[in-house]
């Protein structure tokens, strides 16, 4: 029998290519890649692992219309990430026109959808971070930037196609990911996690900079995030391909909120160094939209049937320091 395949889309990318590395360990499937690399290091998130081949994206419904009888599954997390992109046609044609059109195709193909939704949808946070997929509850939700509104727009999209009774792929779930660090985010700049960020100044023994708090219920950096190793989002993607027959949206953080001082104390702690941490003025453009705390709740994937443990914040951070961030080569 052929070996099936599995299409990885941003699989070069920060989570894609820790999937697609995953994936490729298993050694079960072909594992095609559907991405942009450029000019920068990009490709060497890809370059110790056996991908089969590699789409460019402006080719990838062609590539589906000849070889996708052969998949077993598309992971869609391409996409445009950047927040502060203004640009809201792009985020529309990257983000949402691609995820709808993979979708239709996987369900008039029979083929299984596991795309990348985000905590962004949740806004500010106001209606909770429950990842109810009711179209009422979608609906009800309020995006704080176009990003975060192009990932909306798929998930109501389906939301609402399967209250039409419309034909569905045999499984898809859309993962609602929260504050995701660890290796073979380089290439995101702007867009790297704090633990990133930060790293070099406590490496080199600068303080770690964190924005004051403007609210009486927070400490200053004591604003909280639900931060998420990227190997426990792997492992969620890869249950449910073990799983075909469990679908929905779900979130994917640890459920447990933990502070940025937090953060900082562990990646000191990861370098063996005392925690050294000052308070800066936060952009006033950024005060009035500022998100002071995000928690995933996790019970709708633990009722599904994920067992998995989420790695705490400082084993996470310890591992990604001491067996990435400080060697000379620090790709997955």
């Amino acid at each position: 029998m052929l070996m099936q395949t599995i299409l990885v889309t941003g699989g070069a990318g920060f989570i894609g290519s820790n999937i697609a590395a995953a994936l490729c360990a298993r050694g079960t499937h072909r594992i095609v890649i559907c991405d942009v690399l450029g000019d920068g290091d990009k490709w060497r998130n890809l370059r110790k692992h056996s991908i089969y081949e590699i789409v460019p994206p402006g080719n990838l419904f062609y590539w589906l219309e000849m070889y996708g009888t052969s998949l077993d599954a598309i992971v869609h997390m391409g996409a445009i990430s950047s927040t502060t992109e203004t640009n809201v046609d792009l985020f529309l044609e990257n983000n949402q026109t691609v995820s709808t059109l993979l979708y239709r195709w996987c369900a008039e193909n029979d083929k299984r959808f596991i795309y990348a939704s985000s905590a962004a949808t949740y806004g500010d946070g106001a209606q909770g971070f429950d990842d109810d997929d009711s179209l009422a509850h979608l609906n009800s939700l309020r995006p704080l930037n176009p990003y975060g509104w192009s990932k909306q727009l798929v998930d109501r999209y389906i939301a609402m196609a399967l209250s039409l009774n419309e034909t569905a792929p045999p499984q898809w779930a859309g993962l609602k990911f929260f504050n995701v660090y660890g290796p073979n985010e380089y290439h995101k700049l702007d867009q790297r996690s704090v633990v990133r960020v930060k790293f070099e100044d406590a490496r080199d023994g600068r303080p770690v900079k964190l924005f004051k708090s403007y609210r009486t219920d927070f400490h200053n950096g004591g604003q909280k995030r639900d931060f998420i190793y990227v190997r426990d989002c792997v492992n969620v993607v890869l249950w449910l391909l073990d799983n075909p027959g469990v679908s929905g949206l779900f979130n994917v953080g640890t459920g447990t909120a933990r502070t940025f001082d937090e953060l900082a104390r562990a990646l000191f702690s990861a370098l063996g160094k005392p925690p050294v941490i000052d308070f800066i003025e936060m952009p006033e453009t950024l005060r009035d939209k500022y998100q002071y705390f995000t928690e995933g709740r996790m019970e709708r994937l633990r009722n599904a049937g994920y067992t998995l443990p989420f790695t705490s914040l400082e084993d996470g951070v310890r591992d990604y320091v001491q067996n990435y961030l400080l060697k000379d080569d620090p790709y997955l």
